[in-house]
């Protein structure tokens, strides 16, 4: 086993590479632009090419190192075979033997969101837990779901996809998947928007939140900021948002019985009070086995990417 591991965290724009010892202490990191043109024929290389340079620099030899895990945006199979990264112009393409090859170190990749949950279980909000859900709760709600310490892939690589978990029967706008009643349409950053603009228009309270939407500002934080303030119009979208996102977490629960259900991306900013609305709704809803689930928030932010792939590659 070597003495270190590099974790990598590609993105749609940026990719993010940490170096690591192998207790999960993060020595360097650094990131490289995401080169998407010629259908994303360059990203290997480039990631390739980031790793041993910073491996010469440090004097690190290649039977030094543990391996190279990659958290890459789409699912990913056991074998670490891409089934089409939409948002890199890949098709099908195998990581573990192409990055590997270029490398000549053993590599492993995984699913981003299954990645950074893996992180978050190691070395963040999940730590001491090894059986835990993580929710983003950012543009769109991705999850990562871990059983007894490994993640949850399942057959094609989209285990974990819980902002799909269909929520609502009467919803008229189609979700990014094209299904009607998403988790992700009211739990996202996008989604609070969605509640707050729906109630807006129904209700004839006063809310700071009325001044916000006429001058284009309303968000997550905004919402958010004015529960804290007591805004009584607030307070019943964060209600709406509970309830969705403790219904959701409920039917997980009911399959995988985590120990706690960590939350980050952008809405999960908001701090504890996001944990309070849901806890509160999750207990109504779910199976009393599960219970005593407890919520956290991420606590490794932009990093959980690094740190779950470094861990991938000491499993």
């Amino acid at each position: 086993m070597g003495k270190y591991c590099f974790g990598v965290d590609l993105g749609g724009t940026t990719v993010k590479i940490g170096l690591f010892d192998t207790e999960g202490n993060v020595l360097d990191k650094w990131e490289i632009p995401t080169r998407k043109e010629e259908n994303g024929s360059r990203i290997l290389p480039d990631i390739a090419a980031a790793i041993l340079d910073k491996a010469a620099e440090r004097n690190i030899a290649k039977e030094d190192v543990a391996g190279v895990g990659i958290g890459v945006p789409g699912p990913v199979d056991d074998n670490g075979v891409v089934h089409r990264a939409v948002n890199l112009g890949w098709d099908v393409i195998n990581i573990n033997e192409t990055l590997g090859g270029l490398l000549q170190m053993p590599v492993k990749a995984g699913n981003d969101a299954n990645v950074a949950a893996l992180g978050e279980m190691w070395c963040g909000g999940g730590k001491g837990c090894t059986n835990m859900v993580l929710a983003t709760l950012g543009t769109g709600v991705g999850g990562g779901i871990i059983v007894n310490g490994k993640m949850v892939t399942g057959s094609t690589g989209a285990g974990g996809e819980i902002g799909h978990i269909h929520i609502e029967d009467n919803e008229p706008d189609a979700c990014g998947c094209g299904n009607h009643g998403c988790l992700e349409q009211y739990a996202s950053a996008t989604g609070v928007v969605r509640l707050a603009e729906r109630k807006l228009e129904a209700s004839d309270k006063d809310s700071v939140l009325r001044a916000a939407k006429e001058n284009g500002k309303i968000s997550a934080k905004t919402v958010f900021d004015a529960v804290k303030e007591g805004d009584a119009l607030a307070c019943e979208i964060a209600e709406q948002f509970g309830d969705y996102l403790g219904k959701g977490f409920a039917a997980i629960a009911g399959v995988v019985n985590p120990e706690v259900f960590v939350l980050g991306g952008g809405v999960s900013k908001a701090g504890e009070i996001l944990c309070e609305y849901v806890s509160k709704y999750y207990t109504k809803y779910v199976f009393q086995g599960s219970r005593n689930a407890q919520f956290k928030l991420a606590t490794l932010g932009n990093d959980a990417g690094i740190y779950g792939a470094a861990k991938l590659v000491l499993e």
